[in-house]
């Protein structure tokens, strides 16, 4: 499925959520309702944010997190996993995981924004 379509299939999945809109991020989409930054959208597959206790419902389904390889090589884990694709396909059950990211996402301590010099 090209990325486009994957968009757009996943935002309708989440439909029954208010207030969510994908933006593009490097190469990939974030995910919000709001201001809260609760999922990725990359390379046809989706990734919701997690914690130590929702992760492991993730990795007992087989999913792994979300990785990003920098320039040289270094490699950085997030705390943002694959979600299983039969969740995916299962709209109601998707929306139920989507708002435990965003409580996560919401619990987030916001970064302060940066000062220009």
């Amino acid at each position: 499925m090209a990325d486009g379509s994957f968009k757009d299939f996943v935002l309708d999945q989440l439909g029954a959520l208010p207030d969510v809109r994908a933006r593009a991020m490097f190469g990939a989409h974030g995910l919000y309702q709001g201001e809260k930054f609760f999922a990725i959208l990359d390379e046809g597959r989706l990734f919701f944010r997690t914690d130590a206790a929702s992760a492991a419902d993730y990795l007992a389904r087989g999913m792994e997190p979300f990785t990003y390889a920098q320039p040289g090589g270094r490699v950085v884990t997030f705390q943002y996993h694959e979600v299983p694709p039969d969740v995916l396909e299962n709209a109601p059950e998707l929306v139920a995981w989507a708002q435990r990211a965003i409580r996560l996402a919401a619990a987030q301590p916001k970064k302060p924004a940066r000062k220009k010099p």
